[in-house]
């Protein structure tokens, strides 16, 4: 009899040791999801991605109170959907994963295929990738055809953060659009109230248009700089460009040749206020942060070329610049 209590109070003591430190890795992870989200929601809004409103600081905290609600109600709301089911939720959070993953490894691809030059700490075969990307996606396969509830949840989320993002993209456009929306369509009694819309609307497109972006160039090199521009005007609503070259000695030659290529750019993209600015120095962590802090460019709105092998610094110390061409 006493056997039997005392091996059943080592089994409590057990079971509440495990649910304890079960308890604390699963908060851990929660804390750990808000951290990240909250890296990543910052970083999409800086690069246009997603609307401003969410980069609203916390007075006196400093937090992204906005993001942290957000991504609260978006796992609450998806734990009522799916009404506290754990394979569901398994389901989900195993679509979206590898998901990711896969993205990862397409993203490889791309790079592998598009920028050889781009200095890389880490190597992946083709063969290593291929196989993670077939795995992924049999992952995927297999969650969807245990259940095909899951891929439904998913898409719930999926699809509507789709059109934000493509929403946000194409703002400009919208906001062009309402702005020359025909008075006539309005009743008279409104016309004194669309005016003051359209001047709200002229003035958020002038905020968005009036942001500047930075390039930086290593040389004359008009089909690489064309690239770059015409990333600027596909992904970009700023007007106005920086073009920077850093130079160790005086080299007149290579100054000039850029200014050519920009004269040329300058009739091809009329739409874009191009200023160049050369100066001595050599590139690297340090004069971005100067640049930025100079002109108060954003470090996300600051573009280069893939850094190669040659350089003593990795793009990760460049702070968020973004490797364009």
């Amino acid at each position: 009899m006493f056997l039997k209590e005392h091996q059943s109070t080592i089994a409590n003591s057990l079971q509440f040791m495990i649910v304890l430190d079960a308890f604390l890795v699963l908060s851990g992870a929660v804390l750990t999801s808000y951290v990240g989200v909250t890296g990543l929601v910052r970083r999409m809004t800086l690069d246009q991605c997603l609307p401003n409103f969410l980069l609203k600081r916390n007075k006196r905290r400093g937090t992204y109170h906005r993001i942290t609600i957000g991504f609260f109600v978006l796992c609450a709301s998806i734990l009522l959907l799916t009404r506290g089911n754990l394979l569901a939720l398994a389901g989900v959070y195993t679509i979206s994963f590898l998901g990711v993953m896969s993205l990862f490894a397409l993203g490889n691809i791309l790079l592998k295929a598009n920028r050889k030059e781009l200095k890389r700490t880490f190597r992946a075969g083709w063969i290593t990738v291929l196989i993670g990307l077939c795995a992924t996606l049999s992952g995927i396969a297999g969650n969807i055809i245990i259940d095909y509830k899951n891929l439904i949840y998913f898409l719930t989320y999926f699809i509507p953060t789709i059109l934000i993002v493509s929403i946000v993209y194409a703002r400009i456009g919208i906001l062009k659009f309402i702005v020359h929306l025909d008075n006539k369509l309005m009743k008279k009694i409104f016309i004194e109230r669309m005016f003051i819309w359209r001047s709200i609307m002229i003035d958020k497109i002038m905020d968005i248009t009036t942001q500047r972006v930075m390039v930086f160039t290593r040389g004359g090199n008009l089909p690489k700089l064309r690239r770059a521009f015409d990333y600027i005007i596909r992904n970009e609503d700023s007007q106005k460009v920086y073009v920077v070259y850093l130079q160790k000695e005086n080299n007149d030659e290579a100054v000039k040749e850029i200014e050519g290529d920009l004269e040329v750019l300058n009739r091809a993209y009329s739409e874009l206020d191009i200023e160049f600015i050369h100066r001595q120095g050599s590139f690297g962590p340090e004069v971005v942060r100067e640049f930025s802090k100079e002109f108060n460019i954003p470090i996300n709105n600051i573009f280069i070329g893939s850094p190669e092998e040659k350089h003593t610094f990795t793009i990760q110390e460049l702070g968020g610049v973004r490797v364009i061409f």
